[in-house]
């Protein structure tokens, strides 16, 4: 009698090292630049507007064509797609690392990031057809989760350490040997996949879910930089309104780009939406971590993201025994507990005072990660396991910008929160303080590096107390945040307690809407 869940072999394991790979270069290509950007500032002397073009034209493209990229890897092949994604990473980054321009380096950004978006859903969904068997495909998206979130990790880290011994375009080439390893490994190690009778691909529908994704993220990520404006708040509307028209076409199209019979499945949207507010905790409660490692702390950047390495083992296995839980016990309760874990973790950070040694913020930090990554290593699985095999690559690219929304919101709604409190706590200060010119006393009372450039040009004293004064709003600024963050946790483990506590312990969702045509597989 043949398995139906056939194991892994070594094949298996290979390939997926090398679909790792490009998920840990995309995820750090979104942070590798924040070391290097002073030294593209002096080479290339781009204006304000083009500066944060260069830093967020990347991650724009990259939300907006998710979608459209897991659909289109359905239909054309997930490994085709990847490979033609990872060339055009590889030239990407060659023409990044020597523009000439600031004009060049953004479209060449824009560029890397309509490649990185056909290669995060097609690494995830080709993880559902090399992985069978349910354990091991989970411990293979652990694996896959860990190297996107490690991206983000070493990304600065990598960033450091290439400008400290090169020029600022190698952050760019260090991605180039990596993509030409899975240009030659991948047709090797990894299974062709593509959807059956899939039909024509929707161009309507393309350009639409790129209009609803790309000015919400827009909206939002300016909205939490800003405040509230116009023009952000314009486009939150504009891209909610293409979303309502998106929708309707894919429940009238014959052959869409998401299935919308896929939200009707509890365990799918229930897993979409913990995924959503984990990554609206995660990025939202980073931001301050890091700034308070730096800001407060006085730690340089290269050292603080050294620092954070120290909790990558216990972060390693918190994912581990999640993995072994999830086949013995119900995953409502493994996603519950990894949402509790975090919880505490924010509860520390709520704590926290400007003289807490270093230790507390780090071991509070590996408690938002770990448990963060404990569940999106189970939802990541229940996501794919409830689609239909022919909808995988999609399911993932949902997957991926939910994840993206949930970041976006927690920069804007965290990040707002600990803003107000920061500029609550300051306003006396400032008022009691020297005479400083209106600039000055604006910039102070915006953020705390504001503050602390402010600082380092009044004497002594005035100094040193306006510096101290910006370090407890900040800090005050970042209890508050983790104490919001803490009671949004806490109800989303409850909640995904009661939507998911029918799901049996080590057994995958039914599909929803499951095709019975057998799926084009090829080796």
């Amino acid at each position: 009698m043949t398995d139906i869940n056939p194991k892994a072999g070594r094949k298996e394991w290979i390939g997926l090292a090398v679909l790792v790979l490009p998920c840990l270069l995309v995820s750090m290509d979104i942070s590798v630049l924040f070391f290097a950007l002073p030294f593209i500032s002096a080479d290339l002397a781009p204006t304000g507007a083009q500066q944060l073009w260069i830093m967020d034209v990347y991650g724009f493209v990259l939300a907006g064509m998710l979608i459209t990229m897991g659909s289109l890897g359905d239909r054309i092949g997930r490994r085709r797609l990847l490979m033609i994604g990872a060339g055009a990473f590889g030239v990407a980054s060659v023409v990044a690392a020597y523009s000439t321009g600031a004009e060049v380096l953004i479209a060449t950004r824009a560029l890397l990031g309509l490649a990185g978006a056909t290669l995060m859903p097609s690494t995830l969904a080709l993880i559902r057809n090399m992985f069978h068997d349910g354990g091991q495909r989970k411990t293979a998206i652990a694996l896959w989760t860990g190297g996107m979130t490690g991206g983000a990790v070493i990304g600065p880290i990598v960033g450091g350490f290439l400008l400290d011994h090169f020029w600022w375009g190698s952050a760019f080439l260090v991605n180039v040997p990596a993509m030409v390893l899975l240009l030659v490994l991948g047709p090797i190690l990894l299974p062709e996949f593509r959807a059956p009778a899939s039909g024509r691909f929707d161009l309507v529908s393309a350009v639409l879910s790129l209009a609803a994704v790309l000015p919400v993220i827009y909206g939002i990520k300016q909205t939490a930089v800003d405040g509230i404006r116009p023009l952000p708040a314009l486009a939150v509307v504009a891209g909610l309104a293409a979303g309502a028209v998106f929708v309707r076409r894919q429940r009238t199209n014959a052959a869409p780009l998401i299935d919308v019979a896929l939200f009707r499945h509890r365990t799918f949207s229930a897993s979409l939406a913990v995924n959503v507010v984990t990554m609206f905790g995660f990025i939202g409660i980073t931001l301050y971590t890091n700034q308070f490692m730096q800001l407060v702390l006085g730690l340089r950047p290269f050292t603080a993201a050294l620092w954070s390495l120290i909790v990558m083992p216990a972060v390693a296995a918190a994912i581990a025994v999640s993995g072994i839980l999830a086949s013995r016990v119900r995953p409502a309760y493994v996603v519950g507990a990894g949402l509790l874990v975090t919880t505490s973790g924010f509860l520390v950070l709520a704590w926290v005072r400007v003289d807490s040694p270093l230790w507390v913020v780090l071991v509070a930090a590996g408690a938002v990660a770990a448990g963060i990554l404990m569940v999106v290593t189970l939802t990541s699985d229940l996501i794919l396991t409830a689609a239909p095999p022919e909808r995988a690559g999609a399911a993932s690219a949902l997957s991926e910008t939910g994840s993206e929304l949930g970041g976006a919101l927690g920069l804007a709604i965290l990040g707002s929160v600990g803003a107000a409190v920061y500029h609550h706590r300051m306003a006396e200060p400032l008022l009691a303080g020297p005479g400083l010119p209106s600039e000055a006393l604006r910039a102070a009372g915006e953020t705390l590096g504001g503050a602390t450039a402010v600082a380092a040009r009044l004497p002594g004293p005035a100094g040193t107390a306006l510096l101290d004064a910006g370090r407890e709003a900040f800090t005050q600024g970042l209890n508050v945040t983790a104490g919001a963050g803490a009671v949004v946790m806490a109800l989303a483990a409850v909640l995904a307690v009661v939507v998911l506590r029918r799901l049996p312990a080590g057994q995958a969702p039914a599909p929803q809407a499951a095709h019975h045509r057998e799926p084009v597989a090829q080796p």
